[in-house]
């Protein structure tokens, strides 16, 4: 027979190295994505998940070979007195129920996770207060930690989106830092999300700082990728004073269509309301409660269309909405700001350069537009900037980027 004492410590090591080499994996797909936004990645936390993976992988072949030995009968042969067999039916009980309940790797880093305590995030919502209770941690262990118990625990991941991923330091732009992780979409399936935070945010431990929702127009790839100086940007705008901190967050745009932002005529709340991207940010950094105060969203050129559907649909979500250099669906938008939610008034900002005759005259029809449209429509704020003018497109972008920032920060709350 085989001893299940020598199974209880081979089925840990096999977990525990198939956690590791899952980890080990998804470093070094981070890294080959920093490689490719020529950012640097630290080495190390790959390096010590796969040496941790390497030293299971020896321990799995040594008690195989070890359980092997005892079915064939050189350690496993039965000369135990009764007492003896009854301690090692106790033995095989205990293994049997550990093996049975085991939940995986995910759910081993769930169980870690769950022994933390739980993270002080807000919650504004029905779906975001389910997430708040999950046994994550504040911080990159918290992803990991709600991730886990997603697996685990069938109940706890129905009734709320999982928090997925640690969050690992890509560089440093803009005078902030740069992380990435994997984060479950709309439609369940992660995707990559990156998070800018201020040089504020190291500067001040125990400030919350308000989020800004920045959105790309390119399948699987994030706003930083179609517009490489936007944390500058909104650094320099920082730095000059011009805008109190925020948190900047670009999520992968789905994939499926050319265009995504495209979609907001047929499904615009599915764009606004991401309550996975949501909560997952809510949980894993030092922000104010998701909501109305404290959360914007952005987009620049093909992203613009996002950003104003964001606004328009759920201005009881995000209190302000920035779109720069954008092209706009008139009819689309406005049927969209009609069917907000009653009672919450949009706040939008349309720039565009003083030399982009087609997305001025797009942002005035959409602007004049939901002045005519009826409910909701018909309350919003928009604002037109128009002045920005220089001797290139990317200077000009740049200093709408800036425009943005100041707009979003001063719409929401102060960092505290």
């Amino acid at each position: 027979m085989v001893r299940p004492l020598l199974v209880i410590p081979l089925l840990a090591a096999a977990l525990g190295g198939l956690w590791l080499a899952r980890g080990a994996l998804q470093r070094w797909r981070d890294l080959q994505s920093a490689a490719t936004y020529e950012l640097a990645g630290d080495r190390w936390p790959m390096l010590v998940r796969a040496g941790g993976a390497m030293v299971c992988g020896v321990c799995v072949t040594a008690l195989t070979l070890l359980t092997a030995l005892g079915a064939f009968g050189g350690l496993g042969r039965d000369t135990s007195s009764p007492t003896d067999r009854t301690g090692s039916a106790v033995d095989a009980a205990a293994a049997g129920a550990w093996s049975g309940s085991a939940p995986g790797a995910a759910g081993v880093a769930g169980a870690a996770g769950r022994q933390q305590a739980a993270p002080p995030a807000a919650t504004e919502s029905a779906a975001g207060a389910g997430a708040a209770a999950s046994p994550g941690a504040a911080g990159a262990g918290g992803a990991a930690g709600a991730a886990g118990a997603g697996a685990a625990g069938a109940t706890a991941s129905a009734a709320a989106p999982a928090v997925v991923s640690r969050f690992d330091s890509v560089g440093h732009p803009g005078g902030g830092e740069l992380l990435q992780s994997a984060v479950l979409g709309p439609d369940g399936k992660p995707r990559n999300v990156r998070v800018w935070l201020p040089a504020q945010y190291a500067k001040e431990p125990n400030a919350r700082f308000p989020v800004v929702v920045m959105h790309a127009a390119t399948p699987r790839k994030t706003a930083d990728a179609e517009v490489p100086d936007v944390f500058e940007g909104v650094g320099a705008a920082l730095q000059a004073g011009r805008a109190r901190p925020f948190i900047l967050v670009a999520p992968e745009a789905p994939n499926g269509t050319a265009h995504p932002c495209e979609l907001v005529a047929a499904a615009p709340a599915a764009v606004a309301d991401d309550a996975a991207l949501r909560t997952t940010i809510a949980a894993s950094f030092r922000t104010l409660p998701p909501g109305p105060a404290s959360w914007g969203t952005l987009g620049v050129d093909g992203g613009a269309p996002c950003a104003a559907a964001a606004g328009l649909s759920r201005p009881d979500l995000y209190g302000a909405a920035a779109a720069v250099s954008g092209r706009y669906d008139t009819a689309a938008l406005t049927q969209t700001g009609a069917e907000a939610p009653a009672g919450s008034a949009a706040k939008l900002l349309l720039a565009a350069a003083k030399g982009d005759a087609a997305g001025l005259d797009a942002a005035r029809k959409l602007q004049a537009s939901l002045k005519a449209a009826p409910g909701p429509a018909a309350k919003a704020e928009v604002r037109i900037s128009d002045n920005v003018q220089d001797y290139s497109v990317d200077r000009e972008r740049l200093r709408l980027v800036r425009q943005a920032a100041q707009f979003l920060a001063e719409a929401l709350a102060k960092a505290s």
